[in-house]
């Protein structure tokens, strides 16, 4: 398949904040497919199974940094175009959308909470909406397929919490290790994860028992989401993406099928961009009402996860004190 170019669809609605320029974009002539020079992720292309594997790297804390968000827009937005191009010229389009991480350990921590808790000191409400606003445009795009007949797959090899786990969630598909863990950590600094947490987990649950896993701040492990139904296979430490490789290659013509399945599940539960933008807009509202403590809770928070994460141990969310 030849390499169209194209040039990025802007967001009406979003506009990055002042202090971060363009910091969600690219030059248009920088973005090509699959051979883009992203600054954070790490991008390979199958073509036998016609997978494209998104490795997440963000520049410093795993987590989804402004960086981290351009780079997967722009990476989402090639898919997309080429795609519809390869199916305008009868050719093979991309089948297999797959996020994953070269973090050893973690799939991705959340929301960037050093900025954030920058922006809430400085009541920068411009700063989190767009902020938050960039996190959902990268999300809805995985929750609906990108709006082309491809599968979006999660990899997940290691911790996922807050932003990391709705990540997963936007997915159609989760391989998790069994190592990995899952939780919504957000409640311990007196927030809650708004960039699709309760749409995802209401509508792949229901809603009392996603309010439960939000509000306890829970860390589950793989095998526990595994039976709730919300993680599709499990593989053994460290053969997560052997594990995917070998499921997709067998996939072949049970692709179309497949796929079928899962945009009938967007029909039955659609899930509106409105929707995520307007639990945004309430996010935003009571982030912007967090007190001193509640943000030196956040930031003991980012202060434990990376020790855990340097010492190579589990990254659990710490406890209230």
């Amino acid at each position: 398949m030849s390499q169209p170019k194209y040039t990025l669809i802007s967001n009406p609605w979003f506009v990055p904040p002042e202090n971060y320029g363009d910091a969600y974009r690219l030059p248009p002539s920088q973005a090509k497919f699959p051979n883009q020079h992203f600054s954070e992720l790490q991008v390979e292309f199958d073509e036998q199974t016609r997978a494209c594997w998104c490795f997440m790297k963000p520049n410093g804390r795993p987590s989804y940094t402004p960086g981290l968000l351009r780079d997967l827009d722009t990476l989402q937005q090639a898919i997309k175009k080429a795609s519809t191009e390869a199916h305008m010229n009868g050719e093979q389009p991309v089948q297999y959308f797959v996020l994953g991480s070269r973090i050893p350990g973690i799939f991705n921590l959340g929301g960037d909470l050093t900025l954030l808790a920058r922006h809430i000191r400085a009541q920068d409400r411009h700063g989190l909406m767009s902020y938050a606003r960039a996190c959902i445009d990268v999300l809805h795009s995985n929750a609906v397929g990108l709006d082309v007949p491809l599968m979006t797959v999660a990899l997940v090899q290691g911790d996922a919490l807050g932003g990391g786990f709705e990540s997963a969630l936007a997915c159609d598909f989760i391989v998790a290790e069994r190592q990995s863990k899952f939780g919504f950590p957000e409640i311990l600094f007196n927030l809650f994860p708004g960039m699709g947490a309760y749409s995802l987990l209401s509508r792949r649950l229901d809603a009392a028992r996603a309010e439960r896993m939000i509000l306890s701040g829970k860390v589950y492990d793989a095998e526990e989401l595994y039976e709730m139904g919300l993680i599709n296979t499990l593989a053994e430490p460290g053969q997560g993406e052997a594990v995917l490789r070998e499921y997709l290659a067998n996939r072949g013509r049970r692709f179309t099928s497949q796929c079928a399945v899962y945009e009938a599940r967007r029909k039955v539960q659609p899930l509106p961009f409105e929707e995520l933008r307007d639990i945004v807009e309430i996010w935003v509202d009571t982030a912007l009402r967090l007190q001193d403590i509640d943000l030196r809770k956040m930031e003991r928070l980012v202060a434990a996860q990376d020790r855990r994460r340097s010492a190579g141990g589990s990254l659990r969310p710490v406890t209230e004190s």
